[in-house]
């Protein structure tokens, strides 16, 4: 078990960011190391590339066949806390939720080659490596990537930029029912996306525009929230408020803030006990790895 988990911290932003899931990432991890444990390893000379292969090309494929099920963009991806670095997980290279959603747009193997070459920094060279390509053949399965990401729009950051005082500041708004200084907060084109529970074919609602969005969040912290205690948080490595009921968290809210101008760009709200179990506070690892609502 230990040697699984040490497995498990390294492989685990791999096979998160390819699925956005995160137990599939943890069941992909376990079925690629078992089965390298119990093979014959005699011909593996480095075991770190080897397993890197294996949990990136099993993601790719269960990301292929759970599109037929979901659908392509009916979906967010489930939450990880990264705030703290206490666990058994490593969060540095987890993406900012915002591209993770973005990410929903390209080919299962268009997202994989975006994520090697701009959050682990792998040469053309080494991601032809892992697929059993040419190198012209990358070249091209990013530069795809990249061109249906510009065509989205949006913040293509991999790092989403945190501020308490501008979550704070949200707050004192919200809880105040101002409409109109709430928009001042909101980019004009900012867009919220709202899903719960994470059932596949379940509708995902989107609103567009800082007056409508303004409405709709003064509405839900009246109708839904007020009554809950919330706490900020990072949550993919982007600024999160988070609302408990007691000691269980009940909703995630994620902002992507935009650095020049403060403004709040995009923000997705998730519930549901199934997609906030990956979050810090809600949950814990437990020896196997996957994270258990209390």
């Amino acid at each position: 078990m230990d040697i699984l988990q040490n497995y498990q911290k390294k492989l685990f932003p791999f096979a998160y960011n390819i699925l956005g899931s995160v137990d599939d990432a943890f069941d992909v991890i376990q079925d690629v190391v078992v089965n390298f444990l119990e093979g014959n390893r005699d011909h593996i000379s480095n075991e770190s590339a080897y397993l890197i292969k294996g949990v990136i090309n099993k993601s790719i494929n269960l990301k292929k066949r759970s599109r037929k099920t979901v659908g392509d963009f009916n979906w967010l991806p489930e939450p990880i806390g990264t705030e703290n670095t206490d666990h058994s997980i490593a969060t540095k290279e987890i993406i900012s939720y915002s591209m993770l959603v973005l990410l929903e747009y390209l080919s299962p193997r268009e997202r994989a080659v975006f994520i090697l070459k701009n959050v682990f920094d792998y040469s053309h060279k080494e991601i032809a490596e892992v697929f059993s390509i040419s190198v012209d053949n990358s070249k091209q399965l990013l530069h795809r990537a990249k061109k249906t990401l510009n065509n989205q729009g949006g913040d293509l950051s991999l790092k989403g930029f945190t501020s308490n005082d501008l979550l704070s500041k949200y707050v004192e708004v919200i809880k105040s029912g101002d409409v109109k200084k709430l928009e001042e907060m909101l980019s004009e084109n900012i867009i919220t996306h709202g899903e719960g529970g994470g059932k596949p074919g379940q509708a995902l609602i989107s609103i567009f525009g800082a007056s409508d969005v303004a409405a709709l969040l003064i509405q839900t912290f009246e109708l839904h929230l007020r009554k809950f205690r919330n706490q900020f948080s990072d949550v993919n490595n982007s600024p999160a408020i988070l609302y408990y009921a007691g000691s269980k968290l009940i909703a995630c809210q994620i902002f992507e803030i935009e650095q020049e101008s403060g403004k709040i760009t995009n923000m997705y709200f998730v519930a549901g006990r199934k997609k906030l179990k990956g979050i810090l506070g809600s949950g814990h690892l437990h020896a196997g790895g996957k994270p258990v609502q209390e």
